[in-house]
């Protein structure tokens, strides 16, 4: 007989643990009947009875979707950032290309040319 209250002791607190992090990481717009704030000192306090409202009263359904605000890419600021940070990237990859074959097209001097200083 001790054997299976310790079983169903195990299996109480796991439920119990169970449901804490379920409704911890339930998203609040979602939850039903109180506010999630709510729920967890619900489930905290009253331990199974708290664990077993939360799946039957609290929990969102599987079916029901989350609304998704979808953001056109011209409002997005991450891709707004994204999109100058390209643009000075392309303008300063331009500039060195510039200045490299600036460096290209400049007459070598000759071994034989004097440039002012004399080497002894």
């Amino acid at each position: 007989m001790v054997r299976v209250w310790l079983i169903v002791g195990v299996i109480g607190a796991l439920f119990y643990i169970y449901s804490i992090v379920d409704c911890a990481l339930a998203e609040r717009e979602r939850v039903r009947a109180v506010p999630k704030a709510a729920w967890i000192p619900i489930v905290i306090v009253f331990a199974v009875i708290g664990g077993i409202l939360w799946f039957v009263i609290g929990r969102p359904r599987r079916g029901t979707v989350a609304r998704l605000r979808t953001v056109a890419p011209d409002d997005d600021p991450d891709f707004l950032k994204n999109l100058e940070r390209e643009r000075q990237q392309q303008e300063r990859i331009r500039r060195l290309e510039k200045e490299l074959s600036d460096l290209d097209d400049t007459p070598k001097k000759k071994s034989g040319d004097s440039d002012g200083r004399r080497d002894a």
